[in-house]
């Protein structure tokens, strides 16, 4: 594994969790899966709560989720944040890993 990879995954989870309980109304259910495999490991951090309205300006992306986008642009690796279909929001981080 990358040095420091490790520290950027927990930190992704420890930001996506901050961002259900400030950035979401009512959250009753956060859950964070993780998906760890030969050669990439996905984290997802999802919510049920619904947005709070101005939270952020609309398409800017926040200091939080910029950070996140930094931290897994050092690994390749890509991160989706967005409106769940059905309420909520996600946060999906894929990194890459190196061959042992």
């Amino acid at each position: 594994m990358a040095p420091g990879l490790d520290l950027t995954a927990y930190r992704l989870v420890q930001e996506g969790l901050t961002n259900a309980l400030r950035h979401a109304r009512n959250p009753r259910r956060a859950e964070v899966i993780i998906d760890y495999s030969e050669d990439r490991l996905v984290l997802a951090v999802r919510d049920d709560g619904t947005p709070i309205p101005d939270a952020a300006s609309s398409g800017d992306a926040g200091a939080g989720l910029l950070g996140m986008r930094e931290r897994v642009a050092v690994y390749n690796g890509s991160l989706i944040a967005r409106a769940r279909p059905g309420g909520g929001f996600e946060l999906q981080a894929t990194l890459p890993l190196e061959p042992a």
